[in-house]
């Protein structure tokens, strides 16, 4: 089942719509605009489950009825996207009737040749019937679900009128089921393995050959601003624009003048936060945009500074930070680890370590690197005739060797991020500012894991 954020090639801001958000619980899902094909894509960031304690009981009844309303909005959005796809799996299956039909009342008529491309076509679709049947149980399963959150809702409405506690405890551990369910259900439906990389978008060319550019990846739709940071070492200067339209105009920006200098390229900006690299050192700074503070900074053990380590094309890119639908990342290598890439997911708040993987892929061999769903993919060159050449994936601590297409246009790439809110990567490309569309291959099993 195909995939795609983006599907056009012109020249046009990213139109995203913020189904709902609760800061409180740090709740958010997005969708994309309707894509060309019909497709509905949405990208859900979860928090982990909490508890709630006994005192305060109105401000404990609140949140749970906003979670209530979180969970029930969610509901609609993943069936509408289920409703979706299924249209789209049903038209498959008719296909892949259609081909039999043709194979029973061609027997015997047929050339060797026509035959066997008939039979290698069917053998292509024979995994969507697995796939259709679990959409229509998963469609069976979000009308279970909102049934659940009306009931759940209005012993949650009578219990507030009340101000009683009677069933409190039953209550709370529903809603933490359905957030649970709900996790695995958006996890199910919004991550893939990466297939395809479109045609570079041009947003507009600007700065030196080397630099960055990104988005928010965790800010609301209504919060469409742009960070640019131009050059690859000893910079300071942040400049923050108002929307892509206006940084395609050049207009409607504020300049931030970070505390430390930066090296490389490889900065995020996460939640109001930009994430980067202290220059000449293995520093992680952690810079809040809103206070113009630096909230946090820590250094990555062992990591590798100042070119000793860096990707092909150099530029103190020793350390590049990254994130995908499961949080903050830092790829990064050290010298026990023998120049191979490492990679860390990294505790947003504290810049932690929580947990490091050791691709065994020389970074000096990579052009450029990016996250998506937990899977780490490398392009063999930042020249023209790249390609992601590379798959690590965390999950299961395994790694595949890919060929997948990466239009280089501008010939020399110094700058590669993913936005899973966006779903798409962002590129700068000897001193242009490019977009890619991404494509996810994704076959539910009929056991029903991912």
């Amino acid at each position: 089942l195909r995939r795609s954020s983006l599907g056009s090639q012109s020249l046009t801001p990213i139109s995203l719509q913020t189904l709902f958000q609760s800061p409180e619980e740090g709740w958010q899902l997005y969708t994309s605009a309707q894509a060309p094909d019909g497709k509905c894509i949405c990208t859900a960031v979860i928090p982990a489950q909490s508890t709630c304690s006994r005192d305060g009981r109105s401000r404990e009844l609140r949140q749970l009825m906003e979670k209530v309303q979180n969970v029930s909005q969610s509901m609609e959005v993943l069936e509408l996207r289920t409703y979706r796809d299924l249209q789209y799996v049903r038209g498959m299956e008719t296909l892949m009737r259609s081909l039999d039909a043709r194979l029973r009342a061609a027997d015997g008529s047929l050339s060797a040749k026509s035959f066997q491309e008939l039979k290698d076509r069917m053998t292509e679709l024979l995994p969507l019937s697995s796939v259709l049947e679990q959409y229509k149980a998963d469609t069976r399963t979000i009308v279970r679900l909102r049934e659940e959150v009306r009931n759940l809702s209005g012993s949650l409405a009578t219990i507030q009128e009340e101000m009683g506690a009677y069933g409190y405890e039953d209550l709370q551990q529903r809603v933490m089921a359905l957030e649970a369910r709900l996790h695995a259900c958006a996890q199910k439906l919004g991550c893939g393995k990466l297939t395809g990389v479109s045609n570079p978008i041009t947003v507009r060319a600007m700065g030196s050959r080397f630099g960055s550019w990104m988005t928010d990846t965790m800010a609301p739709s209504a919060d469409s601003r742009v960070w640019y940071m131009d050059g690859y070492y000893k910079g300071r200067r942040v400049l923050e624009f108002r929307t892509l339209g206006d940084f395609i105009k050049g207009q409607n920006f504020i300049q931030h003048l970070l505390p430390q200098p930066w090296a490389g390229t490889g900065h995020v900006v996460y939640n109001g936060s930009l994430f980067y690299n202290k220059y000449q050192s293995n520093v992680v700074v952690k810079y809040h945009f809103r206070s113009r503070s630096v909230l946090v900074q820590r250094s990555l053990p062992g990591a590798g500074y100042n070119n000793t380590f860096p990707y092909s094309w150099g530029g103190f890119s020793d350390m590049d930070f990254m994130v995908d639908e499961s949080g903050l990342w830092a790829v990064y290598t050290t010298n026990q680890n023998a120049g191979n890439i490492v990679v860390s997911r990294l505790d947003p708040h504290t810049l932690e370590v929580m947990r490091s993987w050791d691709t065994g892929y020389p970074k000096r061999s990579a052009g450029e690197a990016f996250m998506i769903c937990g899977v780490l993919y490398v392009t063999n060159s930042h020249l023209a005739g790249a390609k992601v050449y590379f798959a690590y994936f965390t999950n299961t601590s395994s790694y595949e060797y890919t060929d997948v297409p990466f239009h280089n246009q501008y010939s020399h790439i110094s700058m590669l991020d993913y936005n899973p809110r966006e779903r798409a990567l962002y590129t700068w490309n000897n001193g242009h500012q490019v977009l890619y569309n991404v494509t996810l291959f994704h076959v539910i099993s009929t056991s029903g894991d991912p």
